[in-house]
C-alpha cells in the first residue's frame, strides 16, 4: 500500500549500496575541494540580478526614461551652480557634529509589550539544545555539508543548533530568534535533508514557503537554491511583479519547493489549472508576525485551509505577536517555542542614536540628514523613510547634489525594486533610501548604517529596521530622528538599549548650509517631479489604446478565456477593510475581525438558513419575532439619542397620533392618484401592518384598528349607491381619549 505523499520514504537498498561504493571515491574528491575552496572566496547566498530583466531593457521596452536620467538632465541644465561641498564641509569642521550619553527628559517607564512567560498549550521544548561545533554533528547529509561549507559556513548559531534536529522529527514549531541570526537555514537545512528521501517517481509540490515582501521571498529562494546546489531537488519562485505565466508554467512542472508571496500563491491556486496543495507536507512562514497583521491575515488562513491538515508547520520571526499565538492554536499541533534570546534583544554591537527634532526643526528633517550623510556616514547606509512619496522625494535631493543613491518602496517595478538591491549589494550605490518593504529579513552584508528618517510606528518595527545591521557579529549603527510626537517609542528605545543609548546633536551650521541648496533645488525637483507626471500620463494612454486594440483584433479570444476570480468578493473586501479600519481606530487588533473566505461562507449560510426558518413559521410567530426586533431597534436608537444628550422630546421620536395622520393622508393621496389613472393600484397586494413595538402601547393600537375597521365598513354601506363621502378625516380623531 502506498504511503501519502507527506511521508517521506527512506532510501531504497541500491541507493545505500552505490552511497557505500562512492564514498571512498567521494573521501578523496572531498579533500580536493577543501583545497580548492580554501583558496577560493566563499559563495554569496544572494543574487538578485538574476531574476529579473535589466533595467535598460525594462525603459526601452516601456518607453521611458530612468530617474537617475532626470537627474543627470535637470544637473547639465542647471544656471546657478551649488556651492562646492567638500568647502562646506571644510568650513563647518569648527562646529562638528556631537554625540553625547542620552539623558530622559521625564522618568516615566515603558510598560514591556510582551510577556516572555511561556502558555501550557506549547509542548515541552526539554533536550533541545542551542549548541553545535558543526554542522555534521547536526546529522546533515553530505550534499547539504557540502554547500555549507561553499558558502562558507563553519558552526552552527544557536537558532539552527536548536531547530534543525527538531524538525527533521517532523515537529510542528514557532522559532524566535534575534535578527540576522540564520533563520532562513535553519528552516531550510531540515526540509532540504526531509526532500532528499522523498518518493521520487510522483513529483509534487511538498513544501511552501511563505513570505511578506517579494525581495524576501527572492532571497529565501536564492538560498535554497545555494544550499540545493549540489541534490536535484527543485525550487520554483512565486510572487507579484514578475510574469504568470513563466510561474504557472514553473508550478505544473511540480517542483519540490515553492517560495512564494501569499497574494500571488491564491491567485495561481484558484485561477491555474492543475495546480494544488493536496501533497504538501511542510509549511513554513518566514515572519510570521507580518504576515499576520492588516494586509495578510485574510489571506493566510485562506492557504492555511488549503493546506492538508496533516503536515509540518514552521513559524520564523524575529518577534512575535497576539495574532500568531491566535494562527498557531489554529493550525499547529502541539508545537515547540524555541526562542534563541528574548525577541527584543540588542545586539552587543550595535551602537544606537537619536537625533531629537524639535517642533520648530521638523521642515529641516531633510537639511539634517544630508548633513550626518555629508561628512559622519557616507557608505553602506539605508535610509527608511515613511511614504514612498517621501522615499522618492529623497532620493531625487540626493542624485542632484551628487550622492549616490538608490531607491526601494512600492511604487516602482519589481524590475526596479530588485536592480536597487543589486546595485547597493555590489557597493555601487553608498545609499538605499527605502520604506518598510526593507524592513523584513533583508541580509544584506556590511550595511554599517541604518537611518530612521521617518519614526517607526513601534517597537517591533524599529527592531526589524535597526537589525539590518549589526549582523552576525558585526558592527553597525542605528540612528532615529525623533520628533515630539514620538516621544512614547523614544522611551521604549530607550528602555531596550539602556546605558547604551548616545544621543546626537548635529552642527547648527551644517544645517544652515543644506537648508539654503535645498531651497535652491526646489524648482529642479518640481521639474523632475513634473516630468514623470507627464511620462505616467503618456504610458497610461499608450495602454488604454494597446488594450483597446487587443479587444478588437482578438475580442473572440479574449472574452472565452475564464474570468479571474479571488477567494473573497468585492463586497466581503470592503467590509473587511471597514471593520479592520474600525478596528485600527479603537486600538485594537484586527485577528478577530478579518474572516476568511471559508468563515465568510458559513456565515452567509447561517443567515439563509435563518430567514428559511423564519418563512416557515405560523404568521403569528413571525409577527412577534418582527415586533421583538423593531422593540429591540427602537431601545438601541433611544440609548444612542441619551447617549448624545438630545431633548426628552427628541428620545421619545415621532407619536403615534403623528404617525396615523401621516399614514392617513398618505392613503388619501394614493386614493386620488388611483381615482385619476395616474398610477395602478395591484390588488392582491396586502397592505402592511404596523407591528406591535411596546406592551404599552396595546391599548392606543387597538383604537387604531376598531376605528379602521368602523372606517372599513362605511364605505361598505357606501358602495350600494349615493354620494361617496371623503375617507380623510382630520387629526383629532386619532388623538387619545
Amino acid at each position: 500500500m502506498e504511503e501519502s505523499g507527506f511521508v517521506f520514504d527512506p532510501p531504497s537498498d541500491e541507493e545505500i549500496e552505490h552511497e557505500l561504493d562512492d564514498q571512498t571515491e567521494e573521501d578523496d574528491e572531498e579533500e580536493e575541494e577543501k583545497q580548492t575552496l580554501g583558496h577560493q572566496k566563499s559563495q554569496s547566498p544572494w543574487d538578485f540580478a538574476s531574476y529579473s530583466e535589466s533595467v535598460a531593457e525594462e525603459h526601452a521596452r516601456r518607453s521611458t526614461t530612468s530617474v537617475d536620467f532626470k537627474i543627470s538632465k535637470a544637473l547639465q541644465q542647471r544656471s546657478t551652480p551649488l556651492p562646492n561641498i567638500d568647502e562646506e564641509e571644510e568650513a563647518s569642521d569648527s562646529e562638528p557634529d556631537r554625540q553625547e550619553d542620552y539623558r530622559s527628559e521625564d522618568g516615566d517607564d515603558v510598560v514591556n509589550t510582551r510577556a516572555g512567560g511561556s502558555k501550557p498549550f506549547f509542548a515541552s521544548s526539554e533536550g533541545a539544545s542551542f549548541h553545535a561545533n558543526s554542522f555534521m554533528e547536526l546529522n546533515l547529509s553530505r550534499p547539504l555539508l557540502r554547500a555549507c561549507e561553499a558558502l562558507g559556513y563553519s558552526k552552527p548559531t544557536p537558532i539552527q543548533a536548536a531547530c534543525i534536529p527538531l524538525a527533521l522529527t517532523g515537529r510542528d514549531m514557532c522559532a524566535s530568534a534575534i535578527t540576522g541570526s540564520g533563520k532562513t537555514a535553519a528552516f531550510a537545512l531540515p526540509t532540504l535533508e526531509r526532500l532528499l528521501y522523498r518518493p521520487k517517481r510522483a513529483p509534487a509540490i511538498r513544501v511552501l514557503i511563505l513570505t511578506p515582501t517579494r525581495e524576501l521571498a527572492v532571497q529565501v529562494h536564492s538560498m535554497i537554491q545555494k544550499l540545493a546546489q549540489f541534490t536535484d531537488i527543485r525550487c520554483c519562485l512565486v510572487l507579484g511583479g514578475l510574469s504568470t505565466k513563466t510561474q504557472e508554467a514553473a508550478l505544473r512542472s511540480m517542483p519540490d519547493i515553492v517560495v512564494a508571496t501569499p497574494g500571488r500563491m491564491i491567485d495561481h491556486l484558484r485561477n491555474s489549472m492543475s495546480i494544488d496543495l493536496d501533497d504538501l507536507a511542510v509549511l513554513i512562514l518566514d515572519e510570521a508576525d507580518r504576515l499576520l497583521e492588516l494586509g495578510f491575515n485574510a489571506e493566510i488562513r485562506e492557504l492555511v485551509r488549503l493546506c492538508p491538515k496533516r503536515r509540518q508547520t514552521m513559524l520564523f520571526s524575529a518577534t512575535m505577536t497576539e495574532e500568531v499565538d491566535e494562527l498557531i492554536k489554529l493550525s499547529l499541533n502541539r508545537p515547540l517555542r524555541l526562542s534563541a534570546d528574548p525577541s527584543t534583544k540588542r545586539p552587543a554591537t550595535l551602537t544606537e542614536e537619536v537625533v531629537r527634532i524639535r517642533r520648530m526643526r521638523e521642515v529641516n528633517q531633510e537639511a539634517v540628514l544630508l548633513a550626518l550623510c555629508s561628512k559622519t556616514f557616507t557608505s553602506k547606509v539605508i535610509i527608511f523613510s515613511g511614504t514612498k512619496q517621501a522615499a522618492h522625494r529623497l532620493k531625487i535631493l540626493f542624485g542632484l547634489v551628487g550622492f549616490k543613491a538608490a531607491e526601494l518602496h512600492g511604487n516602482l517595478t519589481q524590475t526596479q525594486r530588485l536592480d536597487a538591491l543589486e546595485l547597493f549589494r555590489k557597493q555601487q550605490v553608498e545609499f538605499l533610501i527605502a520604506t518598510d518593504v526593507a524592513a523584513r529579513g533583508l541580509d544584506i552584508i556590511g550595511v554599517q548604517t541604518v537611518i530612521n528618517f521617518a519614526c517607526p510606528r513601534d517597537l517591533t518595527s524599529y527592531v526589524h529596521r535597526v537589525g539590518r545591521t549589526a549582523r552576525a557579529g558585526r558592527e553597525g549603527y542605528a540612528v532615529t530622528f525623533v520628533t515630539d510626537n514620538d516621544r512614547s517609542l523614544l522611551k521604549a528605545i530607550a528602555k531596550r538599549a539602556g546605558s547604551k543609548l548616545k544621543s546626537r546633536i548635529v552642527a547648527e551650521q551644517s544645517i544652515t548650509k543644506w537648508s539654503q541648496i535645498i531651497e535652491q533645488m526646489e524648482d529642479q525637483v518640481a521639474e523632475i517631479l513634473q516630468e514623470e507626471r507627464e511620462e505616467m500620463a503618456l504610458r497610461k494612454a499608450e495602454m488604454e489604446a494597446t488594450k483597446a486594440e487587443n479587444m478588437i483584433a482578438h475580442r473572440d479570444e479574449i472574452l472565452s478565456r475564464p474570468k479571474r476570480t479571488w477567494f473573497v468578493t468585492e463586497k466581503e473586501k470592503k467590509l473587511v477593510a471597514k471593520e479592520a479600519k474600525a478596528s485600527v481606530e479603537k486600538g485594537k487588533s484586527s485577528g478577530n475581525q478579518v474572516i476568511s473566505a471559508q468563515e465568510a461562507e458559513d456565515l452567509k449560510m447561517k443567515e439563509k438558513r435563518k430567514r428559511e426558518r423564519e418563512k416557515n413559521l405560523p404568521r403569528k410567530k413571525r409577527r412577534k419575532l418582527e415586533a421583538a426586533r423593531e422593540q429591540l431597534d427602537d431601545e438601541n436608537d433611544f440609548e444612542e439619542l441619551e447617549g448624545n444628550g438630545k431633548s426628552k422630546k427628541e428620545k421619545a421620536g415621532i407619536s403615534l397620533v403623528d404617525l396615523a395622520y401621516r399614514r392617513a393622508k398618505a392613503a388619501k393621496a394614493v386614493k386620488k392618484a388611483a381615482d385619476a389613472g395616474k398610477i395602478v393600484v395591484k390588488k392582491d397586494k396586502k397592505a402592511k401592518r404596523p407591528s406591535q413595538t411596546s406592551q404599552s402601547r396595546t391599548d392606543e393600537m387597538r383604537e387604531l384598528f376598531q376605528s379602521e375597521m368602523s372606517e372599513k365598513k362605511q364605505k361598505r354601506n357606501l358602495r350600494g349607491g349615493g354620494k361617496k363621502k371623503s375617507s380623510f378625516k382630520s387629526k383629532s380623531r386619532y388623538k387619545r381619549k
